[in-house]
Formats: C-alpha cells, sequence, structure tokens
C-alpha cells in the first residue's frame, strides 16, 4: 500500500515538475480538437407524418381489396425515395444551384437518399425525416433546406398518387385495347374460315369435335334405354304371370263388363283420331293393342251368355296392355338411336381428315372466341377500376403532421465533445510530462533510488531556495495559472458561441 501511495505521489511530482509541457501538449491537443469540432457541420431534421386512408366500400365493389391497396401504398412508399424521386427533389431545392454536371447530380441523389427515411409507424401511418448537413449552407440554410425537403417529398407524393394512377391506367387500358382489336381481326379471320367450311362441307358443320360429342351423348342415351327396356320386359313377365292365375270370368255377375269396356276403348280411339293423333302416336299403339286385347273377353262373354268378365282380369289385362305399349315405344326409340349412332359412325369414319379439320377450326374458333371475352370484361374492370381510383381516389392521404422547422441541430453535440476535448487535451498533457520522466530515469523519494540500487540511503539532502529565485518561482507559477485558467476560459467562450448561434437559428 506505501509502494503504491509512494508511485502516486512520483507520477503527480513528475507531472508538475513539467507542468509546463503539459500545458502546452493540452493547448495544442484543446486547439486542434476544437477546430476539428467546428469544422464538422450541424446537422438539422425535419419530420413529418402523413396518414393513408384504405377504406372505401366501392373499391371493394369492383375488386380493390384490403391487400391490393396495402401493396399500392407499400409500392408508394418505395418509390418514394427512388432516384428519380430524389432528383426532382434536388432540381426543387437549394442543392440544385451547384448542380453543373450529371455526375454531381449523382452524387448529390446518393447524398439525399442516404439524409431521407419514409418509416411505417403503422398500417396507414409513415413518418417522413429528412436532414440537411450541407457545409456550403449557414446553419439557417440547413434548417431550412431540411424543412423544404420534407415539403418538397410530400408534394411528389401527392402528385404520384392522384396523377400516377391515371396515367398507368390509361396506358394499361391502350394496352388492352390494342390486343382487344388484335384478337378482333384474328376473331373474325376464324369465322370467316369456319362459314366457308360449313358451306363446302354442310355434313360437317357440327364439326368433328361436336360430332364425337352427339356420338357419345346418343350411345349413352341407347344404354339408359336398353335398361329401361330390361325393366319394362320384365314388368310385363311379371303380369302375364298374374293373368296366368287370374280366372276370366266370374259365375252370378252381370253381364256386359268386356263389351262395354271394348266399346269406351273403341270410343277412345275414335275421339284421338278425331284429335289428329296419327297411328304412330304412343296412346294411339296403346288404345289399339287394348282394344285388341278386349276383344277376346268380349266375344267369350258374348258366348257365356249368364258369365262375366273378371274385373280383377281385365284390370290385368289393362294394365299388361298399357306395359306392352310401353315395351314396343321403348324399342322404336332403340331402333332410332341405333340408327342414329350408326349414320354418325359413318359420317365420321367416312372422311377422318375432314374430321380432324372440321375439330381444328371449331377448336381454334373457340379458343380465339374465349380469349375475346376475357379481354373484353377485363377491360370494363380496368375501366372501373381506373375511374375508382381517379374519381373517388382509393387511397387517399392526409397530412398529419407538417415538415417541421428545425430550432436546434441534432447532431452532433458540440458542448458534449467541446468538454471531451478539454479532458482529452489535459489527460494528454499530463501523460506527456509523466512519460518524459520516466524516460529520464528521476528518482523523486530516497525509497524510489533505494530500491533501484539496492543500495542504502543514508539521507536526503532539501531543495532551498533564495528569496530571489522564490519570487521568480512565484512569477511562474502566475504565468502558468493564467495560461490553464485562459484554456478555461476559451472553453466557456466555445460554449457560448455554440448557444448563441443556436438561439440565432431559433
Amino acid at each position: 500500500m506505501d509502494s503504491l501511495y509512494e508511485e502516486a505521489l512520483s507520477a503527480l511530482h513528475s507531472v508538475w515538475h513539467r507542468r509546463w509541457l503539459a500545458l502546452g501538449v493540452a493547448w495544442a491537443i484543446c486547439l486542434l480538437g476544437w477546430l476539428a469540432v467546428a469544422l464538422v457541420p450541424n446537422t438539422y431534421e425535419s419530420r413529418a407524418r402523413i396518414f393513408l386512408q384504405l377504406d372505401d366500400a366501392l373499391a371493394e365493389q369492383v375488386g380493390i381489396g384490403v391487400a391490393d391497396k396495402k401493396r399500392d401504398i407499400e409500392r408508394i412508399r418505395q418509390t418514394l425515395t427512388s432516384a428519380v424521386n430524389l432528383e426532382k427533389v434536388v432540381r426543387a431545392t437549394r442543392l440544385g444551384d451547384t448542380i453543373e454536371n450529371p455526375k454531381a447530380m449523382e452524387a448529390a441523389v446518393l447524398k439525399l437518399g442516404n439524409n431521407v427515411k419514409v418509416v411505417s409507424q403503422q398500417d396507414n401511418l409513415f413518418e417522413i425525416t429528412a436532414t440537411a448537413n450541407d457545409s456550403s449552407f449557414s446553419d439557417a440554410e440547413n434548417a431550412s433546406l431540411a424543412q423544404s425537403v420534407a415539403q418538397k417529398l410530400i408534394d411528389i407524393f401527392r402528385e404520384e398518387n392522384l396523377s400516377g394512377n391515371r396515367g398507368e391506367m390509361v396506358e394499361t387500358l391502350e394496352f388492352v385495347n390494342q390486343q382487344l382489336q388484335q384478337r378482333e381481326r384474328e376473331l373474325e379471320a376464324a369465322e370467316t374460315e369456319r362459314t366457308a367450311f360449313e358451306a363446302s362441307h354442310p355434313e360437317m358443320a357440327l364439326g368433328g369435335a361436336a360430332l364425337v360429342q352427339r356420338l357419345e351423348t346418343s350411345r349413352t342415351s341407347l344404354r339408359d334405354i336398353e335398361a329401361d327396356l330390361a325393366a319394362a320386359q320384365s314388368a310385363l313377365a311379371a303380369i302375364d304371370g298374374q293373368l296366368g292365375g287370374t280366372p276370366r270370368t266370374i259365375a252370378g255377375i252381370g253381364d256386359g263388363g268386356a263389351q262395354s269396356s271394348l266399346a269406351r276403348a273403341q270410343a277412345e280411339l275414335a275421339g284421338m283420331r278425331a284429335r289428329g293423333l296419327t297411328d304412330n302416336h304412343p296412346d294411339v299403339i296403346a288404345a289399339r293393342n287394348q282394344i285388341a286385347a278386349l276383344r277376346g273377353p268380349a266375344s267369350q262373354e258374348a258366348a257365356n251368355g249368364g258369365g262375366a268378365v273378371n274385373p280383377a282380369y281385365s284390370s290385368l289385362q289393362s294394365i299388361r296392355a298399357e306395359r306392352q305399349a310401353n315395351v314396343q315405344a321403348l324399342q322404336s326409340r332403340k331402333a332410332a338411336l341405333q340408327s342414329d349412332i350408326a349414320s354418325l359412325t359413318a359420317s365420321a369414319i367416312q372422311d377422318p381428315e375432314l374430321a380432324t379439320q372440321a375439330q381444328r377450326i371449331n377448336r381454334d374458333y373457340d379458343v380465339l372466341r374465349q380469349q375475346y371475352d376475357k379481354l373484353l370484361q377485363d377491360r370494363e374492370e380496368l375501366r372501373l377500376r381506373g375511374e375508382v381510383k381517379t374519381e373517388r381516389e382509393a387511397v387517399k392521404f392526409q397530412v398529419v403532421d407538417p415538415p417541421t422547422t428545425p430550432r436546434a441541430p441534432i447532431a452532433p453535440n458540440r458542448p458534449v465533445l467541446l468538454l471531451g476535448v478539454l479532458v482529452a487535451g489535459l489527460a494528454g498533457g499530463c501523460a506527456a510530462a509523466f512519460a518524459l520522466g520516466r524516460l529520464r530515469s528521476v528518482f523523486t523519494t530516497a525509497g524510489g533510488l533505494e530500491r533501484a540500487t539496492g543500495l542504502p540511503v543514508l539521507g536526503a539532502i532539501s531543495h532551498n531556495l533564495t528569496d530571489r529565485a522564490r519570487a521568480s518561482r512565484r512569477k511562474r507559477l502566475k504565468y502558468f495559472y493564467a495560461a490553464g485558467a485562459a484554456l478555461g476560459g476559451l472553453f466557456v467562450l466555445l460554449l457560448a458561441a455554440e448557444f448563441i448561434q443556436r438561439g440565432m437559428v431559433a
């Protein structure tokens, strides 16, 4: 502990013994440091906030969703600080006064890009920050320049939002109209080719694809009719079984039943023919079959004299006649479909190349027609979306906080830097004096000399001064204190000048 104390005393004595060296080094460091701090230009910052409005019910109806509008806002935010827009800002502010060539403009745009930021605070709230620290301008001019840059960015935002969407939509509509006109010419040529082909080959008017489709439809209908015919024949067989177990007549019951049914059936057939129904009509066929079925029972009834036809048997006969007529109708439809299938198959096989050509013509026509209809629909949607964007302003914005006028620089923190330079100068001066004392190997205490040599030190002689030497020493101390006070006074003057300069900007 005593050795540390002695080392501290030795260091203080070494610095104090070379105090003029320490003071000179401190002055040199402080002057150079304060000059460097003075050369650093002040940076002034202007802030503004804008609010983007996204809600628009009409935009939702025409297909402009929230995601689309958010993408538009993000695109605007990204392009707001693009090189083109920053060049507009440079030309519209004092930054463009010294621009003489494209290289200087590129450097100015690059520097401005580092001094401008657009930060998203919320989904639709953005903050624009612009800083200015041009060394060729005064502090007041830099403060005004920062505000001008922020205001110009807002003006560009308004211009891009209002006129940019309108211009882009007009260009898009022009492109769609050109494509629509081209598709219309191609569609007219395809229609002309199709009409000429159908006029030359009427049998292929439906086209190859339609012919195949009709053939498949007929085959499907034939399979359905065959299934229905099988069910009808099964039902007819069932009713024949029931007829075999049912007696034809019942004794003791009044007569004339079968004959009356025959008369009614003949009257119904006469009425159908009176309405103009032909013999091929299913109802006429069913009535004729019923009459043929009733003639036998009527003759038997007339021959029996006292007996009458069984009503259940007559009912079963009627059902059988109806089901038999249904079977015959299904057989007729089956024969017609088989004939149609045979005709379509013969047409398809007769000229395969012609069928392939018809299929190609119809396919090309259908593709062109679909493309034309799709482009026509897209054009109407784009036109409506463009009207909504330009007239209703689907993306609106509002300046929440206008660009602020900077009152004080945000950088550098000059008072702290001035104080740091002063501390660094004092520390550097003390370090220089202490290092010089170490290099000269001077012993400030008897204990240090004894430890360094290993020999006992018998005593030390104190330094005695004459009156003249004491007066000279006091005079030199006064000069030293005055030089140190001057260093501190210069520091205070620099601080005062800094605050006065800030007050002049405000």
